[in-house]
Order: structure tokens, then sequence, then C-alpha cells
């Protein structure tokens, strides 16, 4: 089964990403956590580019030839392998985020990314997706502070410099795409410690983990 974690800044996705890769192996289900872009020695290199700070003068058009570059790189080198494997693939971000970031607040359109996903990326969706919400300005201020606490704020703070406005579009485009393919995406609150998050997410998963056949 092939998962994805989706939200916006700030949102805990990373995290989560992690207990919930420890809670199912601890259920002995064979998974792997990735991310995009990256996962492959090619998207870690184009993930290095898209976000550094030094590149705030990215077109829309070239942030979304880039983020399909990597993810075609992805799914061929990682994503297809594993699941044809039998294991459950758990993604932070994938085309939902593409398509509210590069779609919805850029401003390019979502039939124009979902024509570059299916042309260049082979289509592939996820069968479950879990969009963490919280409010903007708890998500800026959780990742602003942690990419600094880290380093990371020049190397990966691209979009946390965006203004307040181009995140709540961000948001705007999950929650429209949440809307759109309710049996897909599953509206998970992020607010609260993160193992109150956590619980909200296994109440979530499991059930269709079993429902795929999973001994969980």
């Amino acid at each position: 089964m092939f998962i994805t974690f989706e939200g916006i800044e700030g949102c805990g996705k990373t995290t989560q990403i992690s207990l919930l890769a420890e809670s199912l192996s601890r259920l002995g289900v064979a998974c792997i956590a990735t991310r995009e872009p990256g996962g492959t020695a090619i998207g870690e290199a184009i993930r290095a580019i898209f976000l550094h700070c030094s590149n705030d003068d990215m077109l829309p058009v070239t942030e979304l030839l880039l983020v399909t570059a990597a993810r075609a790189q992805h799914i061929a080198q990682v994503i297809k392998p594993r699941l044809s494997s039998g294991a459950i693939v758990l993604c932070d971000r994938y085309i939902d985020a593409t398509v509210a970031y590069q779609g919805y607040a850029a401003g390019l359109g979502r039939e124009t990314v979902m024509r570059s996903h299916d042309l260049f990326a082979g289509s592939l969706m996820p069968e479950l997706t879990l969009l963490l919400d919280c409010p903007v300005e708890l998500g800026l201020a959780r990742s602003r502070k942690r990419n600094r606490a880290t380093g990371k704020h020049l190397d990966e703070g691209r979009f946390e410099d965006r203004d307040y406005a181009f995140h709540e579009q961000v948001r705007n485009g999950y929650l429209e795409q949440a809307r759109h393919e309710p049996a897909r995406i599953e509206l998970i609150r992020a607010e609260g410690t993160p193992d109150d998050i956590h619980q909200r997410i296994v109440s979530a998963v499991l059930p269709r983990l079993r429902g795929a056949g999973h001994a969980v």
C-alpha cells in the first residue's frame, strides 16, 4: 500500500511518518519511509536546488518541472519496486503537495500539474493520503523554529520565507483536494502532542491496512 503524508509547512509530517513507521515495524509490517523531493540520489540533488533560499526567483513552472523530474526518478527507483515487494511505502509529500503549492498557491492550476504528473510520473496515485491540517500561524512558527534550530533555514527555508497569504492558499488548496477526494484523503487534526496526532493517524491507517489484507 502506498500512503502519503501531506500538509502545510510545520504540520508535523516528518515526525508522524517516523512514528507510524516504528508502529508498523513493531506489528511486523514491512514498510519504508521516503520523501519528496528526494528519496534517490538524483531526487536529493534536485531537492537541494528546489528548497535553497538563494533560488527565491525560481518560476512556478520551473518548480513543477523539477519536482516532477524528481518524482519520476523516485517512482522508478524506490516506490514501485518497494510496492512490488509487498512493502508499505510511507512518503513525505507527493502529488497533492504539487497541486497545493504549484497548482493553487503559485497559480499554475490543478490541470497543468496533473497533466505533468500523468505524462512524466506515470499517473501513480496513493491509496491513502493523510492530510495533517493545522492553522498557518502554528505551522509556520513550528517550521521556522525547527529550521533555525537545525541550521536549515538557508538550505531548506525557501517556502517558509513566503508570506502568510501564500501559505493560506496552500492550506486552502489542500482542503479543496480533500473535499474532492474524501475516499482517498483522510483529514487529520495536527494539533496537540505528537502522540495525540499519532493516535489519530493509527486510527485512520489500521482499518485501511486490514481492508487491504494486512494482519495488523
